[in-house]
């Protein structure tokens, strides 16, 4: 996950209205909680009327990459205008502290501010939690981190505080036209027990090797993050061209089975990339072409370099996933399970291992709304 996501609140970041309305939200008697999750009011006459402005709570990570230089300028922005509600965390471990505060507070939009790994927490505690019933607010994601797969694809780009501005504004009018539902990805594995873990964007085989490799060799370096990720293509290219091998270089990718459980195919062998996603763009910003709503679109890319070829001009030409091509797989399922030998695979962030015996399934879950701001 982008920087651990204590969470910690920050009684700074919030201006004196927004701290008074935590502190009396916090303070909600438990007989309330029922009906306020179904939407009821747990204030009376003019003190309703006091908050019943518009209102964006913002979930942040203050590690989370994009933050380390922003956030500043955020709990300023949300200290001047109280109808953000701002609540800052820092493990992943109290995010369900946050959502039940958030909860109490009705939000119209809940806005989150942290990269792809912080998302992935939250929508996990969002669909797990159950802290809003059946009225959860739309989604909206700041970019931020140093992945933002999930926020390009809701079309999150430029400034935070502008998109803050907007979501605002927003929120005071119809958020019909600027809503969009997107399916998830449910997780399950021997490592997290019966609760699913949500997501959008899953990637395995070579690419969650060199997203690691990047993380882990690269990142602690300090450069840029334009850089780092040269760095780490020139590196990935030296190895898949040049069949250099080399501790510095990232890791051969090992084998893998991959089943679909609709047709009951399964597709083996050692893949350059493995994505599983919900997402209607992929890498390269292009679109991943499919046919049926609903599913989980996968493509798997076999490790040849003729192969990766292919699909980056597949990519490049917007035929990924609307024509066959070699060495590349395309498919859609309604269940895949991922075996393999210690191999890696990221959910928006997070790392789990598909071991044999210990497969990694996934299934599509229930849709979430989410503000998309640009098309």
């Amino acid at each position: 996950m982008d920087g651990n996501v204590p969470a910690a609140r920050r009684p700074g970041a919030y201006s004196e209205p927004v701290r008074e309305f935590m502190e009396k939200a916090r303070a909600v008697p438990a007989d309330l909680a029922p009906a306020q999750a179904a939407g009821a009011a747990v204030c009376p006459g003019a003190e309703c009327a006091r908050h019943a402005r518009p209102r964006i709570a913002l979930l942040s990570n203050p590690r989370s990459t994009g933050n380390i230089a922003q956030l500043p300028r955020i709990r300023e922005y949300c200290a001047d205008h109280p109808d953000v509600f701002h609540y800052e965390v820092e493990h992943a471990s109290q995010i369900g502290e946050a959502m039940k505060i958030i909860a109490r507070v009705r939000p119209k939009v809940l806005a989150i501010n942290g990269g792809d790994g912080t998302v992935q927490a939250a929508l996990t505690e969002l669909y797990n939690g159950g802290h809003f019933g059946d009225d959860a607010p739309p989604v909206a994601v700041l970019p931020s981190g140093k992945t933002n797969l999930i926020a390009l694809d809701l079309g999150a780009r430029g400034d935070p505080i502008e998109m803050l501005e907007r979501l605002i504004e927003l929120a005071r009018t119809d958020l019909a036209p600027y809503t969009v539902a997107r399916e998830l990805i449910a997780l399950r594995s021997s490592e997290n027990g019966d609760k699913p873990v949500i997501g959008m964007f899953l990637g395995g085989a070579g690419l969650a090797d060199t997203m690691l490799y990047c993380r882990d060799k690269i990142y602690p370096l300090g450069l840029p993050n334009g850089v780092s990720h040269a760095i780490t293509a020139v590196a990935l290219l030296a190895r898949m061209f040049l069949r250099i091998k080399a501790s510095f270089l990232p890791p051969d990718p090992t084998p893998l089975n991959v089943s679909l459980h609709e047709d009951s195919g399964t597709i083996t062998g050692r893949f350059s990339l493995l994505a599983v996603t919900t997402l209607e763009k992929l890498l390269l910003s292009s679109e991943l072409g499919g046919r049926r709503e609903g599913v989980l679109k996968m493509l798997a890319i076999e490790e040849r370099p003729m192969s990766l070829i292919r699909g980056f001009a597949a990519s490049l030409g917007g035929t990924l996933g609307r024509a066959k091509v070699r060495g590349v797989h395309f498919e859609e399922a309604n269940e895949i399970t991922i075996e393999g030998e210690s191999s890696s695979v990221i959910l928006d962030g997070e790392t789990f291992r598909a071991e044999p015996g210990r497969p990694i399934n996934l299934k599509p879950a229930q849709p979430l709304s989410f503000v998309k701001l640009a098309a």
